[in-house]
């Protein structure tokens, strides 16, 4: 699978990554569900944008796990972007099918790799990991889902073949580093899968649609 070398330093620096690598699909009228701080209508003030979350800044404030189905006609937009968000629904599945039915070209996925952050608290057998545990107050953000590179790639195939959507662009973002650490972790772990299972940060996908 292909890999691009990128760390993101904060939401909106992800946006400008999305922006730029998603150029071709980000055009005319354009979705952006769970957008956050609406970053993209800043980044991108050309297109016919429509932001989806909560928060103030969303063109329409609505709350992803019990205000679907999403207030739109089927094939509203050009594009729907949906970035570092379904990992926090219990209703994941839905708002998958909901981005699918209002979207009439293409769909741009990131799925956040809940593996990574983990993996060095549970080797050594102690620490914490973001958006999990057991605070103390009950969080006002947590994820409800725990899947790796594997697991969002069989999700998005078996998805997009239930669906008939295609495909049409996949692969993963690691965080740069230095060659030598990189070429042994490597040694340690040939198998690609296993690798990014481990280290890589998010997958990305591209879904269109065929008919």
């Amino acid at each position: 699978m292909h890999v691009e070398y990128v760390t993101f330093s904060e939401r909106k620096s992800r946006i400008e990554y999305v922006a730029q690598r998603f150029a071709p699909q980000l055009t005319g009228r354009v979705a952006d569900i769970g957008c956050d701080q609406a970053y993209l209508r800043e980044i991108r003030p050309d297109l016919d944008y429509t932001g989806v979350d909560l928060s103030e800044a969303a063109d329409i404030q609505l709350n992803l796990e019990t205000g679907l189905p999403l207030p739109f006609s089927d094939n509203s937009f050009n594009c729907v972007i949906c970035i570092d968000v379904l990992e926090h629904l219990d209703s994941l599945h839905q708002v998958f099918e909901e981005i699918m039915r209002v979207t009439a070209k293409h769909a741009v996925i990131s799925w956040h790799n809940c593996w990574v952050n983990a993996r060095k608290p549970l080797e050594r057998g102690r620490g914490s990991f973001s958006h999990y545990g057991l605070p103390v107050e009950r969080p006002v953000d947590r994820h409800k889902w725990f899947f790796n590179i594997t697991q969002a790639r069989e999700f998005s195939h078996a998805r997009a073949r239930a669906m008939n959507l295609a495909i049409t662009e996949e692969f993963v973002t690691d965080k740069p580093r230095p060659a030598s650490i990189r070429g042994l972790r490597r040694l340690l772990y040939p198998r690609q899968e296993a690798y990014l299972n481990r280290y890589a940060h998010t997958l990305w996908t591209v879904f269109s649609k065929t008919g």
